[in-house]
């Protein structure tokens, strides 16, 4: 079989402008942990380790709207039905804005009660305070932008999403120098940078549908009809993700509390090497994308030829380019950490642990594919299922921790991985044995 089949070549025209678009959102990571972590005090980047947990954990809760939205219009584009496609941008965005607007009223009593929950030392959570009281006046538009983001990947308009991400971070990345390290605004400042970058981004977003809707005949009086109909079905899907999104947020979250348990360095060194994981996360995300696009246009037009080529293709490519990253952090790991962070103590504690980042590609590559398959099928209840096999394997792995210590934590996070990937794969062979995934 050749390198690059004509699946393959299909496959890398969306992922590869995803992946690129992708990357700069861990690099605004890396951006951040590098800038607080060259401040002269740990609690800083524990605060924003902490903060960014939060934000994390409150709006990618929300994340079923970028999910729902990239599956219903994938399968409206691949039916060639306008007014779905409408729909599928109208309602979400409606759904996105106001929950936007819900969390910036209530955004102080839900910082008191995060912060309750994650515990830690006074002057960690002050920091974080601060962080989490600017980051999240920016809700509406920073959950808005995961609809635009999602119906832009559902009608595989690659431009306008890596548009989208890219002009959104470098301005982030560009406001967070300035303020962190020319105005010394600390871990305001950085909050601040992503709040203002958010809205640009949100603008630049609206740009870009007014084109595509053109592009695709959706007219004005299909977008103000739009917002009625089949709204039971979008409210049923998105219940199903958020679901599994909460789920996957208190794993994720648990890692920061544990991690904040062991001490304020333990949490500042996983933030330094969950900005790496992140990375990577990120740019093995560009294939789940471009499944994501791929499985929801052949759900539309029920063509399984089409689904079953795009997934071998899919494995082959991410594969290697997980293997990729595997060998780059065995070789160069250590120095990676080196540059994120200048303390010393930091750096001698991350380099017992990044052998994990050796390890976790390897394992989580196959559960982002598959996510990308069950979204463009809009198949929540299953992924919901999926997930909470993982969260008990994740739970149980935990209890690890009194031993292994740090190394217990990221060996749960392993199993986690492990299992959503297994689970998934199993449902999956099991609708392709009996004929039964376009049902």
């Amino acid at each position: 079989m050749p390198l690059f089949t004509t699946a393959d070549k299909a496959l890398w025209r969306l992922a590869l402008p995803m992946i690129f678009s992708n990357i700069t959102v861990p690099l605004l990571g890396l951006v951040d942990t590098a800038v607080i972590g060259h401040l002269d005090s740990p609690v800083y980047l524990g605060g924003v380790a902490i903060g960014s947990m939060a934000t994390s954990f409150l709006f990618m809760l929300l994340l079923f709207l970028r999910m729902s939205t990239t599956g219903l219009t994938a399968q409206a584009y691949g039916a060639k039905d306008p007014m779905r496609l409408a729909r599928a941008l109208v309602q979400p965005l409606l759904l996105a804005l106001g929950a936007g607007l819900v969390i910036v009223v209530l955004r102080t009593p839900l910082i008191d009660l995060a912060l309750h929950i994650v515990g830690g030392s006074d002057a960690v959570l002050e920091q974080a305070r601060r962080f989490l009281e600017i980051r999240w006046l920016s809700a509406p538009a920073s959950l808005a932008n995961l609809v635009l983001l999602g119906w832009l990947l559902g009608v595989q308009y690659a431009r306008a999403p890596v548009i989208l991400l890219v002009v959104g971070n470098v301005l982030n990345i560009v406001l967070d120098l300035w303020l962190v390290m020319g105005l010394h605004m600390n871990v305001q400042g950085a909050a601040l940078a992503t709040a203002c970058s958010e809205y640009v981004t949100f603008f630049i977003g609206l740009l870009m549908v007014r084109r595509v809707l053109h592009l695709r005949g959706i007219s004005l009086e299909m977008l103000k009809e739009s917002w009625r109909g089949n709204i039971r079905r979008l409210l049923a899907l998105n219940r199903d993700i958020m679901l599994r999104s909460l789920l996957l947020q208190l794993c994720f979250g648990a890692l920061t509390v544990f991690g904040a348990r062991l001490g304020s360095d333990i949490v500042a060194v996983n933030a330094v090497l969950m900005t790496m994981l992140t990375f990577t996360a990120y740019a093995l995300d560009g294939f789940a994308y471009a499944v994501e696009a791929h499985s929801g246009q052949a759900y539309g037009a029920r063509d399984d030829s089409q689904l079953l080529g795009v997934w071998k293709a899919a494995c082959r490519q991410s594969g290697m380019v997980a293997l990729a990253f595997a060998l780059i952090y065995s070789v160069a790991g250590e120095h990676i950490v080196a540059m994120l962070t200048s303390i010393t103590q930091l750096r001698e504690l991350a380099d017992r642990y990044v052998i994990w980042q050796v390890v976790l590609p390897v394992i989580g590559v196959w559960c982002y594919l598959l996510d990308g398959m069950f979204i463009g099928a809009t198949r929540g209840a299953e992924m919901r299922n999926s997930m909470a096999v993982a969260a008990a394997g994740f739970a149980l792995t935990l209890l690890t921790v009194p031993v292994l210590g740090n190394h217990g934590l990221w060996l749960a996070l392993a199993v986690f991985l492990a299992l959503r990937g297994l689970s998934l794969a199993w449902i999956w062979r099991r609708h392709w044995q009996q004929g039964t995934w376009f049902s």
